[in-house]
């Protein structure tokens, strides 16, 4: 294993979504293995990752590498030292000298080095992405179907199958599992990374109750295609079916599609948004006869005035990824994913 120097910054911040991640279900989003081409080979890895996490998680990275190794693919492992280096070390990669590049972190690492890797599938020589889950949520890696076994993780990466999955774009940002504007975007965008270190996913619960007890009751103008503009309170554009772990908002969407599915919370006040809070944590939002779940190719989202750093955020992935007014589209190139 070649150890690139950490530098010395502080360590990029993990994103994890507002919600908390009991199971509500345990199925995959696509098929192992489906929607790809042929397996490549596998000889050479370039493997990015989040070095603040620690414990279990530092030592399944460590397993993880190891068997590759073991398997004879020269691994290149370089840490992040600041926000936005995993963006740089994947765009940097030259497809000429590593066969994948593996992230290993949570959905905010992971989405850094989607960002990065756009550039190369934008130039029509992708790199193929792997993944070592190890934040708290790991919603991408549910979706693919992967686990946090090491032994797995291996053999899928040095597998070498392919999945390819459409990203979409928000204000020209890359997210690959939702972007959403109203309540989780509001928490995300305050959560306090103090608190977050000491409770954990608690915090985003914590700060949920903070934004419905203060944050004044916004309204969103949100449009499909070319319809008409809709308002609503909260809006979440899904790529795929799972949420803030495994709940479920767009049971229908699927990474390998080519379609945005755009989830509506018309009904605005605190009431309603306590209610579409235990609708998604009790798996029960789609008996709701307000909400709805609608299918387009491109999305307008606008919200209150302000411009810039005074505008409303948009969450993608797990962090903060705009702000309004923000444009919602696909991706015009498709990613592989290695999740054989």
């Amino acid at each position: 294993m070649v150890l690139q120097q950490k530098v010395p910054h502080a360590p990029v911040r993990e994103s994890e979504s507002v919600r908390d991640t009991v199971l509500m279900d345990e199925s995959p989003a696509i098929d192992a293995g489906g929607g790809g081409d042929a397996a490549i080979e596998v000889r050479r890895l370039l493997v990015i990752h989040n070095p603040t996490a620690g414990g279990r998680r530092a030592r399944r990275l460590r397993a993880v590498v190891s068997r590759l190794e073991a398997r004879g693919i020269g691994v290149t492992v370089r840490p992040t030292g600041k926000r936005g280096d995993a963006e740089d070390f994947a765009r940097a990669a030259d497809p000429a000298d590593v066969d994948a590049v593996v992230a290993a972190g949570g959905d905010g690492t992971i989405n850094e080095v989607i960002n990065g890797l756009a550039v190369h599938a934008e130039a029509g020589r992708p790199l193929p992405l792997g993944i070592v889950p190890m934040g708290t949520a790991n919603v991408l890696a549910a979706e693919l179907g992967l686990t946090t076994d090491a032994d797995r993780i291996a053999a899928t990466i040095a597998g070498g199958r392919r999945t390819m999955i459409w990203p979409a774009l928000a204000n020209g940002r890359v997210f690959s599992l939702m972007a959403g504007a109203g309540l989780d975007a509001r928490v995300v965008e305050r959560v306090d990374p103090r608190v977050k270190r000491l409770i954990g996913k608690g915090a985003y619960v914590a700060e949920t109750l903070v934004q419905l007890a203060t944050r004044p009751d916004h309204r969103y103008r949100v449009t499909l295609d070319d319809g008409d503009p809709q308002e609503v309170a909260s809006v979440i554009v899904a790529k795929g079916h799972f949420y803030g772990g495994r709940f479920i908002c767009a049971p229908d969407a699927r990474l390998t599609e080519p379609l945005l599915h755009v989830c509506l919370f018309p009904r605005g006040g605190r009431l309603n948004a306590l209610r579409y809070v235990w609708g998604v944590t009790a798996g029960r939002l789609a008996r709701f006869p307000d909400y709805r779940v609608e299918t387009a190719k491109r999305v307008r989202i606008e919200g209150p005035a302000g411009e810039g750093l005074f505008a409303d955020a948009v969450q993608g992935d797990g962090d903060v990824l705009a702000r309004l007014p923000a444009e919602i589209t696909l991706a015009g190139w498709r990613l592989p994913v290695l999740a054989g």
